[in-house]
């Protein structure tokens, strides 16, 4: 079959969509670097556009704020002197309050004094008062006794009756406190020596048996058989008589040669300590 002239057509339309392809697409990189010249050819105008308008509007600016800054000045300083005369006002209202309080306080005082002078008046003559009448009533009372002086000696013998009386009852008040004195010193020493007797307990028997000492032990209090309370009376005598207790701390004991081998080589150990390790070698 011989081709037509139709499928011919078709294959030259084929061969000819990449070329047409290739044109478009030169022709739009053109347009689109022309667009890109044109914008940064017009930049330094928009940004000399953009100074002016900036410029314009500070221009505008400028003298309107330096005249609301101004006038607020103007309004502030035509307020000053009101706010001196208010603080004067306030400072003439303080002065006068605190004369008003100084003389309300001198007043106050002033009738305080009045008033105390007026207590002290009546307080020293109610005193004069008192006084007198003491004054009379001793007097009164020294009459009295100067009359009853005379009545005793127009009657001595019955003043003699009247003073063996009270002699005697003196006499025998004296005996019956005696008697009592005795009898409570008798109290006294019964509950002394019961209190004694109460003391003096017997010793417990396992503290009192005699007891063999290591030679550690034996070096200090002895070689023979002794109780443990002697054993540590004797370890005490030993550390009085060579100064082992501590000068600023009493309870402490520096431990020489011969009683580190007591105290298990401990050169400081305290008075609790030692009579464990007493106890440790006796046996």
């Amino acid at each position: 079959m011989a081709p037509t002239r139709k499928s011919g057509r078709k294959k030259a339309a084929a061969a000819k969509r990449p070329a047409a392809r290739k044109t478009a697409a030169k022709k739009s990189a053109r347009k689109s670097t022309r667009k890109a010249a044109k914008k940064t050819a017009r930049r330094p105008a928009k940004r000399a556009a953009a100074k002016k308008s900036s410029a314009r509007k500070t221009a505008k600016r400028r003298p309107a704020k330096r005249a609301a800054a101004k006038k607020s000045t103007a309004r502030k300083t035509a307020k000053r002197p009101a706010k001196r005369a208010a603080a004067k006002r306030g400072g003439a209202k303080r002065g006068a309050a605190k004369r008003g309080a100084a003389k309300r306080g001198g007043a106050k005082k002033t009738a305080r004094k009045r008033t105390a002078a007026k207590r002290g008046g009546a307080k020293k003559t109610a005193r004069k008062r008192t006084a007198a009448k003491k004054t009379a009533k001793r007097g009164a009372a020294k009459k009295r006794a100067g009359g009853r002086k005379a009545a005793k000696k127009s009657s001595p013998k019955k003043a003699a009756r009247k003073s063996g009386a009270k002699k005697a009852a003196k006499k025998s008040a004296r005996k019956a406190t005696k008697k009592a004195g005795a009898k409570k010193a008798a109290k006294k020493t019964a509950k002394k020596t019961a209190k004694k007797a109460r003391a003096k307990r017997a010793p417990n028997p396992a503290f009192m048996k005699p007891l063999n000492p290591s030679p550690a032990l034996s070096e200090i209090v002895g070689s023979g058989m002794l109780p443990r309370t002697e054993a540590t009376k004797r370890v005490w005598d030993y550390i009085k008589k060579n100064n082992l207790q501590d000068p600023k701390e009493r309870r402490q004991i520096n431990a020489d040669a011969k009683l580190q081998r007591v105290t298990a080589g401990k050169s400081r150990i305290s008075m609790f300590e030692l009579t464990k390790h007493v106890s440790n070698h006796l046996k």
